[in-house]
């Protein structure tokens, strides 16, 4: 699973951006005193992993790529931590983060494998 020549062709950005309308959705639902705590939190954080993905593509080098591939891994946990605190609070339901948490799931697998094989590389 190596670079390709366009983001958009990689699996993981496919993956990686369809969580997006999700989150802006669960944000929707959110009180109106988290849309600039929380909320914030959770838009930037969702953005923030595709958009790693498609910078990291854009650059010369397997380093760079590689560096902005953590970031989009870091903002992954992140994104799954403020949903899971949110869950915690009640403003979003079990089953609205276990059905998140399945898409994430699928975001996951190739970004660690796109990572390993530029590691190889």
């Amino acid at each position: 699973m190596g670079e390709k020549n366009n983001y958009h062709d990689l699996v993981v950005w496919k993956r990686a951006i369809d969580p997006v309308p999700e989150v802006y959705q669960l944000v929707k639902q959110l009180p109106k005193e988290e849309t600039y705590a929380l909320g914030d939190q959770l838009r930037r954080a969702g953005v923030s992993i595709p958009a790693n993905v498609a910078e990291g593509q854009a650059r010369q080098h397997h380093k760079e790529f590689l560096q902005h591939l953590s970031i989009a891994k870091g903002s992954l946990a992140e994104l799954h931590t403020l949903l899971t605190v949110a869950q915690k609070l009640g403003y979003v339901t079990p089953a609205q983060l276990e059905a998140i948490e399945q898409k994430l799931a699928e975001v996951t697998r190739p970004l660690n494998g796109l990572m390993s094989s530029l590691r190889r590389n």
